[in-house]
């Protein structure tokens, strides 16, 4: 028979017994995992637990850089109301492999079940209460009871990198830019890093007067054209060659943007994309309807110029291929 959780922690000399006996007690006051009670006590930290139940339901530990953005596609493969009920959440989909986190990774009878009702076959990952419950809200709108909400900036604080983690991740992307073999891997590797910092990012492509979504995170655009108006924001990026940050205001020609995104906005950033002097492309930001951007502006900067490089590049290598 399999120990209890918290036995285990005791077993590896995670947590002492009496710290266990004190988040047992915690648990049948407030209720919620013993994990969670541990983390809330400061017997432990939410990364380590996590780590800890990877070893114990012997299943990967979802990393929290997969949950920042998630594609709404993805999400969509699980409803709001199976999501609930299961307490799991999607994050990456192969053809018919569909990667889930989830508090119970070993529960068969509930994997049969997604299995039954998504028609995907189930990859488990585990994940913890505090994480899951900031992720439902985030994606699905499921509200978390206060508890969840002042537990979850210790996810913040744990997830932030130190300065040889962004240094190496800098390199590992500028070498990603540098290796790209076309388009669509580059503009991945952009929208990636940039949806890392902002929760809806979105690349438009130009084609004469016609502005067309092309790839996002975090909003639909799939499908969505429309001609280029002389007096929107677009246009004016355009033509100034510059990037703009501000609201998105209701004025004569922002009206599609409006429609995709939802509503006006506090706060947006449009930058272009350039191929040498030529304008290809917009980058669109946003952190929602309500919600202001960090000032991370040069680091975008970067990121776009980068990505600009990179199709030069891109277009260098099938010249040369064509020779």
């Amino acid at each position: 028979m399999k120990m209890k959780l918290g036995e285990a922690l005791v077993g590896d000399s995670l947590i002492t017994r009496e710290q266990l006996k004190e988040a047992l007690e915690r648990q049948v006051m407030f209720g919620g995992r013993i994990g969670t009670n541990i983390v809330e006590r400061g017997f432990m930290k939410e990364v380590d637990l996590a780590a800890f139940l990877g070893r114990y339901f012997r299943v990967p530990v979802v990393d929290p850089v997969l949950l920042a953005s998630i594609d709404p596609e993805i999400i969509e493969c699980i409803s709001r109301d199976i999501a609930e009920k299961y307490r799991v959440l999607p994050f990456k989909k192969e053809r018919k492999r569909l990667h889930l986190a989830m508090m119970e990774p070993t529960l068969h009878e509930n994997i049969d079940a997604l299995r039954f009702k998504t028609t995907y076959d189930i990859i488990p990952y585990v994940i913890t209460e505090i994480r899951l419950m900031y992720a439902l809200e985030k994606y699905y709108g499921i509200q978390r009871s206060l508890r969840y909400i002042s537990t979850s900036q210790q996810l913040v604080d744990d997830d932030k990198p130190t300065v040889a983690d962004d240094k190496a991740a800098l390199l590992k992307l500028k070498e990603g830019f540098c290796s790209a073999k076309d388009k669509e891997e580059i503009v991945g590797l952009l929208l990636h890093a940039v949806g890392k910092i902002y929760s809806r990012v979105a690349i438009f492509l130009l084609k004469g007067e016609t502005v067309a979504g092309w790839k996002s995170r975090g909003l639909n655009i799939d499908r969505e054209t429309f001609r280029l108006d002389p007096h929107s924001l677009f246009s004016e990026v355009i033509t100034g060659k510059h990037y703009y940050r501000g609201p998105l205001l209701k004025v004569p020609g922002n009206e599609p943007l409006i429609k995709i995104v939802g509503g006006t906005l506090q706060d947006c950033l449009v930058i272009p994309v350039q191929i040498r002097e030529k304008i290809i492309g917009l980058l669109y930001i946003d952190n929602g309807i309500s919600s202001v951007l960090d000032a991370n502006l040069g680091y975008i900067n970067s990121l776009v110029s980068m990505a600009s490089i990179s199709f030069e590049i891109s277009i260098l290598r099938r010249k040369i291929f064509d020779l």
